[in-house]
């Protein structure tokens, strides 16, 4: 059964940062592209970040390049955002996904989602 659980989300002040984890099992991760997508409240799921499978093929939303960083260990397999500068405008739900690079909201597996709150 594939699994992804994310973990590392919670409430911080406006210019803070934090760094999301999610863990996979089920599948072979090291040979899975993965991606980063957010539901802010009341608006539909968004694409945020992608990533290869060698931490190779980086890309990011235009609304978190710069500030946002993903990353992957494949032998804990584990995939991660750490977040910097953080705006209210980026607070929503958090999840992690299997599914091809690039900016698409293709994907195949999709965990539960870790909570971000920006508001000072």
């Amino acid at each position: 059964e594939v699994q992804l659980v994310e973990s590392g989300g919670g409430m911080v002040q406006p210019g803070g940062s934090l760094r999301l984890s999610c863990v996979a099992s089920g599948f072979i991760f090291s040979a899975a592209d993965m991606k980063w997508v957010r539901q802010a409240p009341g608006k539909g799921p968004a694409w945020v970040s992608s990533i290869g499978t060698d931490n190779d093929s980086t890309t990011y939303s235009a609304s978190v390049e710069g500030r946002f960083t993903i990353s992957r260990d494949n032998d804990k397999n584990t995939l991660y955002l750490q977040m910097n500068s953080l705006k209210p405008e980026d607070t929503a739900l958090y999840y992690c996904a299997r599914g091809p690079r690039g900016p698409n909201m293709i994907y195949s597996n999709r965990g539960d989602g870790t909570q971000v709150t920006v508001s000072s």
